[in-house]
Formats: structure tokens, sequence, C-alpha cells
């Protein structure tokens, strides 16, 4: 089980100064979507070259021209790109073949995918790496989470690793673990704390007890 920092509010100098702080107790780094917009590919490129250990995943969430969009993005240094379980099953397809090519790897964002264990099994079989249940802020605010759905994919998923994301805190994390993702995905659970790196040490201890 692998935990993801999700950097979503932050510019480039500020991105890197917080995962400064928690690198040592995180395993991907994510170039969220608010930050890929105001600042371009240049953050992934950017965070890389500052952590090469890490993994890094650019949270495209990719709808459409899925195969251009991960290869710029390969090139830009990302180790995972997303693109949205709701885009059309050739556009899934094509960013598959495009991440193999250039030894990347996949992951589908479930968000707002109304059957998501039928669309799990179709995710499967096109040899996605990841499959993420995902409660987007939206309805994190009027209080939903995922863990219903993670227990529901994991029923039907074969070969792709799973994760999950929107809302995980300390106190949250202990539910998310007995579901058994793969890959843990924490935002505001660790960028939102006075004691960043405290949070961090505390949620990947609780990881590796598994």
């Amino acid at each position: 089980m692998k935990l993801q920092l999700a950097l979503d509010l932050v510019n480039i100098p500020e991105g890197i100064e917080l995962v400064k702080q928690v690198e040592e107790y995180i395993d991907v780094v994510e170039i969220g979507t608010p930050v890929v917009i105001n600042e371009g590919l240049k953050a992934v490129k950017e965070m890389k070259s500052a952590f090469p250990n890490l993994e890094v995943l650019a949270d495209l969430k990719i709808m459409d021209a899925a195969g251009y969009e991960v290869m710029k993005a390969s090139e830009a240094g990302a180790d995972i790109i997303t693109i949205l379980g709701a885009a059309e099953d050739e556009s899934i397809k094509g960013a598959v073949a495009e991440a193999k090519k250039q030894g990347k790897e996949i992951l589908v964002d479930m968000i707002a995918v109304k059957d998501k264990k039928a669309r799990a099994k179709e995710l499967d079989e096109f040899g996605v790496d990841y499959i993420c249940v995902h409660t987007g802020y939206d309805l994190q605010a009027v209080g939903q989470n995922s863990f219903e759905d993670l227990r529901a994919i994991k029923d039907v998923v074969k070969n792709a690793k799973t994760a999950i994301a929107g809302g995980i805190k300390l106190d949250t994390l202990p539910e998310v673990i007995k579901a058994q993702p793969d890959l843990v995905i924490v935002g505001g659970g660790i960028t939102g704390q006075d004691d960043l790196k405290g949070a961090a040490a505390q949620m990947q201890e609780m990881i590796k007890q598994g």
C-alpha cells in the first residue's frame, strides 16, 4: 500500500517546500488538476527534477485526445497519468497504449461514474494500472466518502491496482486501510495540518502496519 500526497492549492515553489517536509513518508506526489491548470506541465517537470526518487502523478483528468496528452505528461516526467472513467473506451485504450509505449502508468479516476462496479470491470479488461474511487470536493462538502465504492470495485477488479481519494484524514484512515487499496491518496489530511511531517509519518506508519 502506497501513500500519495495530493498538491492542489499551491504554486510550484510552495509545492516543492511542502514535499521537502514529508518526502521520506510519501511514495507518490500528485500534481493536482488545479496546479496543472495554473502552472502547466512544467509543475510536473520541476517536481520530478526536485524529487527524482518519488513517483510523480499528473492529475490531468484526461477526457479526449488521450494518447497525445499522455505523451506530453510522460515527456514532462510523470510516472502516472490520470484519465476519467467517464471518458470514451477508445480514449482509455489510447491512453493505456501510449503509457505502455512510454513505460508509464494510467490511473482511472471514477469521479462521476454512475455504475462503478460495471465500469471497473471494463476498465480492468482494458489494461489500466490503477482504478481510483474518488469523492470530489463538492460531494465531500455534503458528507460523502468512497469506502463503499472501494469495496464494490475490489470485488470485480482482477488485474488493476485500486486507489482511493477524497477527504481522507487520520481518523478515517483505519477504515480505508481495512478495505486494502494499493494506493491511498491524501491531500488536506496532510497539507492542511499544522504538523505536516507528523501527519504524514503517522499515516505512513498506519499504512505499513496494514
